[in-house]
């Protein structure tokens, strides 16, 4: 089969980034699927393991972790999939990645993927959508009543991005929250109110910002950003006993301590934990399937932002190059190799 690889580069613009590579791909055997990829989306944790987030890749390492394809093969002991069936996953980040002309995938982590969508908007959504999903359920405590929580606000920082735009949606049509988006263009603004945001402020002035809207602190914060940026504004915004989950890691020093006179609780949120340490990896699956309802009934929709093309060197180096420019509206996605 063919892929596009990487050996490692923290620049995106050096020669030699990607690679078109030729690779055997075994038969899949136990748990494994072996899926004809049709779509696949970019993640900042792709541009963060082709920049030696996981350590030096040494070989040609296979990046991508949100796909869309048909099951062509199955495992003696995966069951509730057939040969053909139209799948949507995430995996796991220590095994090759989506960005390829196939892959094997474990099935615990695998749903039948949403019937209206496309393959585009379908591959936008399982790894964001989990994230939310576990941060927003899992890691904060909300319960998908409407009625539960409607005396309380959430705070999405980084609202525009791939996991704030599925964080707006989960919480707005399953908690019953008021919630509070962050967004610094008018696109981006723009972009959290069709999602259902109740209000959206600038994190540039964030603080200023939440209490001119008239909060003057919150019951839950979801850091889509980079911690360290926003480590004095959550401490300030959070209510005593509120609690804040966070995705993304920071080069930065945070005073833990400043959040104890208010009893507030911090947690990371990272979708590959259940796969990379076996801990209920089927979760995966089960919410995934849950989520395709969601996505069938319009509930909530994809946060497909934009559709590089077909995978290449070319448009992977893009796909690439835009996310690090910090600057993208929903998901990118590419189609199959041509």
């Amino acid at each position: 089969m063919k892929a596009i690889a990487t050996r490692g580069a923290t620049d995106i613009n050096a020669p030699g980034a990607f690679e078109t590579i030729d690779r055997p791909i075994a038969e899949p055997t136990g748990l494994d699927l072996r899926v004809r990829i049709d779509a696949l989306a970019v993640n900042p944790v792709d541009t963060k393991v082709r920049a030696g987030a996981l350590g030096d890749l040494g070989e040609p390492a296979i990046l991508g972790w949100d796909a869309v394809g048909k099951v062509e093969a199955t495992g003696d002991e995966a069951s509730g999939f057939e040969v053909g069936d139209r799948v949507y996953y995430a995996g796991q980040v220590d095994r090759p990645g989506c960005d390829a002309e196939q892959q094997l995938v474990d099935s615990r982590l695998v749903a039948h993927a949403p019937q209206r969508l496309s393959n585009e908007q379908a591959a936008a959504m399982p790894l964001t959508a989990l994230t939310a999903w576990e941060g927003l359920f899992d890691k904060l405590g909300l319960r998908a009543d409407p009625g539960a929580h409607s005396e309380q606000t959430l705070l999405v920082i980084n609202g525009a991005g791939g996991v704030g735009s599925s964080v707006i949606q989960l919480a707005r049509q399953l908690t019953g929250i008021s919630v509070i988006a962050t967004a610094s263009r008018v696109a981006s603004a723009d972009w959290c109110r069709t999602l259902g945001a109740h209000e959206v402020i600038d994190h540039h002035e964030l603080v200023p910002a939440l209490r001119a809207a008239g909060h003057d602190t919150v019951d839950y914060i979801f850091n889509c950003h980079d911690i360290g940026v926003h480590w004095q504004n959550m401490v300030e915004a959070i209510r005593p006993l509120g609690r804040i989950v966070a995705i993304a890691e920071t080069e930065q020093a945070v005073d833990i301590n400043a959040l104890q006179s208010k009893a507030a609780s911090f947690c990371w949120e990272f979708m590959f934990a259940r796969a990379l340490h076996g801990y209920h990896p089927e979760r995966h699956g089960e919410i995934l399937a849950e989520l395709a309802g969601l996505l069938d009934s319009g509930r909530i929709r994809s946060t497909l932002g934009a559709v590089i093309g077909p995978l290449n060197v070319d448009n992977l180096t893009e796909a690439h190059r835009r996310l690090e420019q910090g600057h993208t509206v929903g998901k990118l996605v590419l189609t199959a190799m041509a």
